[in-house]
C-alpha cells in the first residue's frame, strides 16, 4: 500500500516516525516550507522535513494546492492512502479525491469535541480531566469527517498543554499505524460524526495571557497550563510584568490579585475563589527563574 505523509510540527513528525518503523510504504512526504527562525532569522526545516530527509524520503513544500501542477505532483507518486497529522494547509476536494483510500487524520481531541487548530490546549483551558485523539477521514469540512478510531487518556491536574501534547503525539502515532493497518487489509469501519455535540477549539493568541484574578483558583491554574509553552499567561506583580510558567491550587483568602504571602516553593496570590501559588516565572527581559528565587532578589516591599 502506496502512502502519502502529510504533516509539520512534532506530533507529526512522531507519526510519521511510527509509520516508517512499522514497516510502511511511505512514496512521499509534504510538509509546510521552510521558514525563517530565531534572532538571526536562519531558515529551518519543519520535525517532519527532518525525519523525511533522514530515511531518504521525498519532500515536497507547496504553499497550497491551487496550482494544477502541485496536484498532478501528488497524483504522480500515485498514492493508495495519504496520512494527515497537523498540516496546516487546506486540502480542496480534488485532491482529496486523488488517494483512492481516503485522507485519514489524526486529531488532537475526542471529537466532535474541539474542532480547530487549538484542541488540546482548550481541553486544558477548559480543565478537562480526559482527552485523547481521533482517526478520522478528511472531508472538505474542519475536522468533520467520519470517525473510524479513537484513543483516550486522562489530563493530569498540574499537566501543561505542552507535556499533554508530547503524550497525545505517543498515542497517535500508535492510533494511525493501527489505522493504516486496517485500511490495507480493508477492514475500516467509520463513524458519522453527532455534528449537533460539536465544540470548537479556535487559535491561540497573546489576548488570552492576562491573568483575570477575579476568576477562581482552579480557572486560573488552568489558563496557566493550557497557554503553556505559548503564549503563556502574565501576570504584573508590584509593577514588573512576567510570563507565568508554573502555579498550584492552594488555600488561601484575599482580595484578588493580592499577594498573600512568599514560601519556601512560591508566591502565594489571592483569587476570586481561593488562591494560586507562582512556582515559576519570568521577569520581562529575564530568564525564567523558580519564584522564591526570584523575590529573593527582588523582595517584595512590606
Amino acid at each position: 500500500m502506496r502512502v502519502v505523509f502529510m504533516g509539520t510540527p512534532d506530533i507529526a513528525a512522531t507519526c510519521l516516525t511510527q509509520i516508517l518503523d512499522d514497516g510502511f510504504q511511505v512514496v512521499g512526504v509534504y510538509t509546510q516550507p521552510d521558514r525563517p527562525k530565531g534572532r538571526g532569522m536562519k531558515m529551518v526545516y519543519s520535525p517532519v522535513k527532518e525525519v523525511a530527509l533522514a530515511h531518504g524520503l521525498p519532500v515536497f513544500q507547496p504553499e497550497n494546492f491551487r496550482e494544477d501542477e502541485t496536484v498532478e505532483e501528488l497524483k504522480a507518486l500515485q498514492p493508495d492512502v495519504v496520512a494527515v497529522v497537523a498540516y496546516g494547509r487546506i486540502l480542496p476536494q480534488r485532491v482529496l479525491d486523488i488517494a483512492p483510500k481516503g485522507f485519514i487524520n489524526i486529531h488532537a481531541s475526542v471529537l466532535p469535541q474541539y474542532r480547530g487548530s487549538a484542541p488540546y490546549q482548550w481541553a486544558v483551558l477548559d480543565g478537562l480531566p480526559e482527552t485523547g485523539v481521533t482517526a478520522m477521514y478528511l472531508i472538505r469540512e474542519m475536522d468533520a469527517g467520519d470517525m473510524i478510531d479513537v484513543a483516550k487518556t486522562p489530563i493530569g491536574p498540574d499537566e501543561t498543554a505542552g507535556e499533554l501534547l508530547d503524550r497525545l503525539a505517543v498515542l497517535g502515532a500508535g492510533l494511525l499505524s493501527k489505522t493504516l493497518t486496517k485500511v490495507e487489509k480493508g477492514e475500516v469501519t467509520a463513524t458519522p460524526q453527532e455534528n449537533e455535540k460539536a465544540t470548537y477549539a479556535p487559535m491561540l493568541d497573546k489576548s488570552m495571557c492576562p491573568i483575570d484574578w477575579t476568576k477562581t483558583a482552579q480557572q486560573v491554574h488552568n489558563q496557566v497550563r493550557g497557554l503553556h509553552p505559548w503564549p503563556v499567561a502574565t501576570a504584573e506583580i508590584a509593577g514588573t510584568k512576567f510570563k507565568i510558567h508554573a502555579t498550584k491550587v492552594v488555600e488561601g483568602k484575599g482580595q484578588p490579585g493580592e499577594i498573600l504571602g512568599l514560601t519556601k516553593t512560591g508566591l502565594q496570590v489571592a483569587c476570586g475563589s481561593g488562591a494560586v501559588e507562582i512556582l515559576s516565572l519570568q521577569a520581562e527581559g529575564g530568564k525564567r527563574m523558580a519564584a522564591p528565587d526570584y523575590f529573593r532578589g527582588h523582595p517584595l516591599e512590606g
